[in-house]
Parts: structure tokens; C-alpha cells; sequence
């Protein structure tokens, strides 16, 4: 079955292969990407040699590229489209209501084996009803889904009964303790016991992944949930991506690699490499770079390194605070241009922490899908690495590329001061609250074995909830809603940033609203700390911070009144928030970072 209403883009970043989907007119699961068609020439491949490098790594394979989605084709013969959905699941529920004798509303359940042409045809009237999709399924933490099966979950075990089976619902608020499967042997079962997971209401895992087609099954043996298909815990696609700007260190080691088998694997110390440097073909070549340069970038090709091996964020901090000052007579062009702006045109007393100011007119975002998790997300650390000790769903059984799309857009980057962030983690009451959050991450530890996740640091935490501030006062002004805007957060041994960009698949990402916004950044974040100061939930909000059976321990001073923005904005799904760690809040607990009057 073709699935015509999506869209390219959403197909990499929301409803990608193991996914389901409810169109208008059936219910199914996004294909595998052995199962995508491609017009073998026009295969439409993104050219990103970092990010390949990156996933390489995470997926162990030597060979890799990058795919946008195959184009939907409107041929003579009709429209085709190219990425393949498949009906699921396979039983259904008729839509015709009936009562039962204490007065409960029931619905048949069948199987699509029962069904003529998706109709299902009524025993005693002999006429044809329609059916909508069952919204119960089964799945595992591993991503593997499935039908339920209902008649061992109803009767309790492996059953011969052949005998009608209905929902029924016995109230009107839809809660799982409302509605019970029944069958007309008199067997009935509530939903809500299905949610309990030490009942293993639905058993065992069989490993099936529907989305990979027949004979895909592996071995499993995790225990099933209930899962709603339409529930926003049913797909979390783990994505990985990084902004194409040069890596100052790739030209040097290009250049020393070209050198390497004739002049340079053996140089090992400063005397050595002068007397190489005299080498015509060696002193052309090295010209303009620093003996202490050269000798980095040799020991680095020694150790093996393939130029793309730095983490994803270094690369990206080293090029924004390099960007050249803004001089006016230079037009962007190209996949990235910035200029930094003169302090002169920001300057002000809640500015003194901020370096630089950087004004990133292009940038070019590739967004790559590895693979899936279902019930809880998994997607990169701060540094924008992903974690190889997560083992998603697979997109595939052997295909050699991934799915992915690149976006333009444009951004904010701003530098903070490293000596100031040293002096404010120095503080008592900085500390205090730094041992509160990472209590908190404790405890959300504990539930969550197995996790690879990391304490971000306090650095992390403060720059983090001051991007969603600043993220939402520049959204009041700038011409883009706040859900298409995004953060990239840089907090590396000393090295802190902050970069607030956009971007889409088409020109809407490069309108210049946040470039011009830029040029007032100073007024921006003026306004962005005064929201921060009072939340409309305080003193709530304020006092909030994490503790026995607190069901926001990755949260400390933040709330959807404050900080919280859409999770699409946000690189950590909305975790590793506190407020108080920026500005004074009602609870004055002195951890704030910006102090004084703005």
C-alpha cells in the first residue's frame, strides 16, 4: 500500500520505517528501506562525509550513504509512491454498537481474514458494516510489534474457543479499567490488565518486525506491553545530525596525508620537521602553517584517525567562534557563512558573560535516521554523539544506506566566557543545587537500567534552560514560531556556546529573521531573563526540585509555564532544565548565573 499524504521530510525525522500511521483510509506500517523503490538514475544522495563517518562508526559497517526519500511520481499510468507502507494491524473492530444485556456498549472484533473487501458482513442482517483499526497493539523495548493475541489474552492461556469476541465499553471516560475484551463463552478480561506488567498479560516477545516483511522475525523473548498505536511513546526515531562546516583541522591533515609516504611518516620532533621543510615539494605544500600545527596533524594521521573522527560538536564550536568579524562588504554563499558582530553593537551590563556574537547567515543541516526505539527515546549525548551502547530497531535487513534529508537555515551563536562559567560552578550555593539535579538523575537512573546517559554537568544544565529562554523571546519577534526553532548547546572543558538556528527543506529556513534579530541580541536576552525571573506557576515552579517519587527528576526549577518548549526545538527532549540556575526566581536560592539588574 502507498502512502501518498506524507511528506519527504517527515518520513526521516516522524514516520519513518516501523512506524505506524493512520491515513485517512486505512491503518499501516512504514516499510523498510529494503522494500523503499528507487529510480535507479535519480537516486537522490546526500553528500555529508562527516556524518557518514559518524554513523559508519555506530553501525560497524565500512560502506555507507546518505538517501533523501525516493520522490512520489506522477506517471501516465497513475501516481506512484515509492516509499512502501504495508497494513497494520490485522484485526479491526466494527463499527456497528451494540448493547449488552446490562446496558454496556459492544463492538465485534475480527480478524481481516473475516473481512470481505475491509467490509465485515453481519451474520444475521447479511449486511455490510464498516471497521476501523483496533487501537491496542503489542510491542517490546526492543521495537519489535504486533498483533495481540486476543483470545489467549481473554481466556488466559491457549484456547480452542472459535466463538465471537467483543470490546466493551462500560463507561464513558476511556480508561483501560472501562474497557474489557469478552468472548461469548462468557471469558472476559480488562485492558487495564494488559498495562500491568507483571501480570505478562500478553506474554512473550516473538520478535516480529512487520515492517521488515515476511520471514523477518528474530529471536526475542522480552516481555510484551500494551502499547496505543497513536500514543507518542509508540516511535522515537534515533537521529543524528550535524551542521556541514569545515573542519579547521581537515585541510592540514589532507595536505599531510598527501605528504605522508614520501617526507613525513617518520618526522617525530620539531628539528625533523624543519630539516623536511626545506624540501621544495614539502615547503610549498606547508607553507603558512605552524610547526606546532604540522606535528599535531601528524600525530593524529600516525594514530590512524580519518579526519571525520573529532566529535560532532568540537568541529561545529572551533568554526562558529572562528567566524571573521562582520566587515559589510562580504555576500554569504556557499552551505555556511558567519560573521561576527563588533561587541560595540551589544554591549550592555547583563552582556558582560558573552564573548562574541556570531551571525550565521547559511548553514546547512544533514539529519540522518539510524533506527528506532519504542516506549522511551534514544537519541545523542550533549556532544552530539550517539551512544553505540544502544541497540536500536533496524531500518533494514542489509541495505547499505540510510534515510536522511538536509534543511538551510540560518542562526544565533553565541560565545560564553570560560573564566566567568568557572567562577559561578565555584560558588556554595551553585553546588548545593548542582547535588539536588544530579540526586534527581540518580534517582531516574535506578529506574532506567541499562541507560547509557550521562550526568550533563552544571554548565550544561544553566546553558541549556537559557537557550530555551532566549529560544522563546527571539520566537515573540523574528517572523519563525518557536517550533521551528532549534538549539545546539556547546559545553566542552572550557568551551561554552549556544546556537539558535532554523531550518527547512525548502526557503522558508533563510528569511533572515534571526540574523536581524541578532543585531539586537542584547534586548533579546534581556527579555529572555526577565521571562525566566517569574513562571505563571510559581511559587510552584520555583520550588520544584527533584525528589522521592518525582515524576520530573531530570527537572529542576522548570515547567511548561517557563522553560518547556516543543520537543522538536529541543536537543534532550525537554530533560536537563532549571531556571534558577540563570536568574533569580521567588525562591532566591543565589545559584543564578546572570546577576543584577536586566
Amino acid at each position: 500500500m502507498s502512502t501518498p499524504q506524507l511528506r519527504s521530510s517527515q518520513v526521516v525525522t516522524t514516520f519513518g520505517p516501523g512506524a505506524m500511521v493512520d491515513l485517512p483510509d486505512a491503518s499501516v506500517i512504514i516499510a523498510g528501506l529494503d522494500h523503499w523503490r528507487y529510480d535507479n538514475a535519480r537516486i537522490p544522495v546526500i553528500e555529508e562525509p562527516r556524518l557518514v563517518a559518524k554513523l559508519s562508526e555506530v553501525l560497524g559497517v565500512s560502506t555507507l550513504t546518505l538517501r533523501a526519500p525516493p520522490p512520489a511520481i506522477d506517471q501516465p499510468g497513475g501516481f506512484r509512491a515509492d516509499v512502501i507502507a504495508w497494513r497494520f494491524p490485522e484485526w479491526f473492530i466494527v463499527q456497528k454498537t451494540e448493547a449488552t444485556s446490562r446496558g454496556f456498549r459492544m463492538r465485534r472484533l475480527v480478524h481481516i481474514n473475516a473481512l470481505d473487501a475491509m467490509k465485515f458482513l453481519d451474520p444475521d442482517t447479511r449486511k455490510k458494516g464498516t471497521v476501523v483499526p483496533v487501537r491496542f497493539v503489542r510491542a517490546c523495548r526492543r521495537g519489535h510489534a504486533g498483533d495481540i493475541e486476543w483470545k489467549e489474552f481473554v481466556h488466559g492461556s491457549k484456547t480452542g474457543c472459535v466463538r465471537q469476541m467483543w470490546i466493551e465499553e462500560r463507561g464513558t471516560s476511556g480508561d483501560l479499567d472501562e474497557v474489557w475484551i469478552t468472548c461469548e463463552c462468557g471469558a472476559a478480561r480488562a485492558m487495564s490488565q494488559a498495562a500491568r506488567m507483571e501480570l505478562r498479560a500478553l506474554g512473550s516477545c516473538n520478535g516480529a518486525r512487520p515492517w521488515l516483511g515476511a520471514g523477518s522475525r528474530e529471536s526475542c523473548g522480552e516481555p510484551n506491553r500494551l502499547l496505543i498505536r497513536s500514543a507518542s511513546n509508540a516511535y522515537f526515531p534515533q537521529l543524528l545530525s550535524v551542521i556541514s562546516i569545515p573542519d579547521s583541522r581537515r585541510p592540514i591533515d589532507d595536505t599531510v596525508r598527501a605528504l605522508w609516504d614520501d617526507f613525513l611518516s617518520d618526522i617525530q620532533t620539531p628539528d625533523e620537521l624543519a630539516k623536511i621543510r626545506k624540501k621544495p615539494s614539502v615547503a610549498g605544500r606547508l607553507q603558512g602553517q605552524a610547526d606546532e600545527t604540522v606535528l599535531d596533524s601528524i600525530k593524529r594521521v600516525r594514530s590512524g584517525g580519518s579526519g571525520y573522527d573529532r566529535p560532532v560538536k568540537e568541529v561545529e564550536y572551533e568554526a562558529l567562534s572562528e567566524a571573521k568579524d562582520e566587515l559589510g562588504a562580504d555576500t554569504p554563499d556557499g552551505d555556511f557563512f558567519a560573521r561576527s558582530v563588533p561587541r560595540a553593537l551589544w554591549e550592555a551590563t547583563w552582556m558582560k558573560a558573552i564573548d562574541r556574537v556570531v551571525l550565521v547567515h547559511r548553514l546547512r543541516e544533514v539529519v540522518a535516521q539510524v533506527g528506532f526505539t519504542r516506549f522511551e527515546a534514544s537519541g545523542p549525548d550533549i556532544q552530539g554523539e550517539l551512544s553505540i551502547d544502544v541497540q536500536p530497531a533496524r531500518l533494514s535487513l542489509d541495505a547499505n544506506w540510510l534515510p536522511a534529508n538536509e534543511n538551510r537555515g540560518e542562526g544565533i551563536f553565541l560565545v560564553f566566557n570560560a573564566n566567568s562559567v568557572s567562577e559561578w560552578i565555584a560558588k556554595a550555593n551553585v553546588l548545593s543545587r548542582g547535588k539536588q539535579l544530579e540526586a534527581g538523575f540518580e534517582k531516574w537512573k535506578k529506574e532506567h537500567q541499562g541507560s547509557s546517559r550521562e550526568f550533563p554537568g552544571l554548565p550544561y544544565y544553566m546553558l541549556h534552560s537559557f537557550s530555551h529562554l532566549l529560544l522563546t523571546a527571539i520566537s515573540l519577534e523574528c517572523g519563525y514560531p518557536a517550533s521551528s526553532l532549534r538549539e545546539r548547546v556547546y559545553a566542552m572543558d572550557g568551551r561554552y556556546g549556544l546556537l539558535v538556528f532554523t531550518g527547512s527543506s525548502d526557503a522558508e529556513g533563510t528569511l533572515g529573521g534571526l540574523v536581524d534579530a541578532g543585531r539586537n541580541i542584547s534586548r533579546h536576552i534581556r527579555r529572555a531573563l526577565e521571562l525566566g525571573s517569574l513562571c505563571s506557576n510559581d511559587p510552584v515552579c520555583a520550588y520544584h526540585a527533584p525528589a522521592d517519587h518525582d515524576h520530573q527528576p531530570l527537572l529542576g526549577s522548570a515547567c511548561h509555564g517557563c522553560v518547556l518548549v516543543a520537543e522538536t526545538s529541543c536537543e534532550q527532549h525537554n530533560d536537563f532544565l532549571d531556571r534558577s540556575l540563570v536568574v533569580p526566581t521567588v525562591e532566591a536560592i543565589g545559584a543564578e548565573f546572570f546577576e543584577g539588574t536586566f
